[in-house]
């Protein structure tokens, strides 16, 4: 997926690529799973790196059950993700806009950020509370573009290959959707679908797309990754999904 996705649903998960890991590895980062529990704040900052960067190479999942940095866990439904940075990175506009265009990194950096702190909640149950997201506000790009009157909805797509996802115009243009450069006031990591996403900051997390790579305007809502295996569109917090967790907006 592209962000930390749901897992629950046995038929959703992507068929396993590469080959099992050995037993020196699994006991290696159990080890560590075990380590990051009780040492100091640096050595678990490293212990999320070697997760994110391990999870991107484990096709049995097992590296997703081990604890990391601020509760996240890291989800992929590609075999693999290429990297992006400030040189190889752009984000396209285009659909039903008169102004089609493609962001630079630095570009996107350069544009007025809003800072959001909001609880971020799994479909799956996990929550991490009170975490800050930081970027451009989804609305102002969108209005850069230029949006034609017969739009309705806004589609994402992911450089991972795979991962999709859609909002109602109306949803997109909520001052609480970023296109988010930061988290935690950190610039996002690969593993956190850096360098940029998307943020839905009142929906569960699968509605925030890792590794943003264009936002294309529609005439109408078509699903997303997950919304074509039975998850809801509209993915509310404690309104969808058959779940009442507290909203987080």
């Amino acid at each position: 997926m592209n962000p930390e996705q749901p897992e629950a649903r046995g038929e959703e998960q992507p068929e396993a690529k590469g080959k099992p890991i050995g037993r020196r590895v699994l006991l290696g980062t159990l080890g560590l799973g075990a380590l990051g529990v009780v040492t100091a704040p640096t050595l678990q900052r490293g212990l999320e790196s070697f997760l994110a960067s391990a999870s991107d190479k484990d096709p049995t999942g097992l590296t997703d059950l081990l604890p990391n940095g601020g509760g996240f866990r890291y989800y992929s439904v590609a075999s693999s993700v290429p990297r992006k940075n400030a040189t190889t990175y752009g984000l396209k506009v285009d659909g039903l806009v008169d102004r089609p265009r493609t962001y630079t990194l630095a570009e996107l950096r350069a544009l007025p950020q809003t800072r959001l702190v909001r609880d971020v909640q799994c479909v799956t149950g996990w929550r991490v509370p009170d975490t800050p997201f930081e970027g451009v506000r989804l609305s102002r790009l969108l209005d850069a573009a230029g949006v034609r009157q017969e739009a309705g909805a806004v589609r994402f797509t992911c450089f991972d290959g795979t991962y999709t996802e859609s909002l109602t115009l109306d949803q997109a243009r909520r001052a609480d959707v970023l296109v988010a450069l930061r988290m935690q006031d950190k610039d996002l990591n690969h593993a956190h679908g850096g360098p940029v996403r998307l943020y839905v900051a009142p929906m569960y997390f699968y509605k925030s797309a890792k590794w943003l790579s264009g936002i294309t305007v529609t005439e109408d809502v078509k699903p997303g990754y997950w919304g074509e295996r039975g998850y809801d569109v509209d993915a509310w917090v404690g309104r969808s999904n058959g779940r009442d967790d507290a909203p987080t907006s």
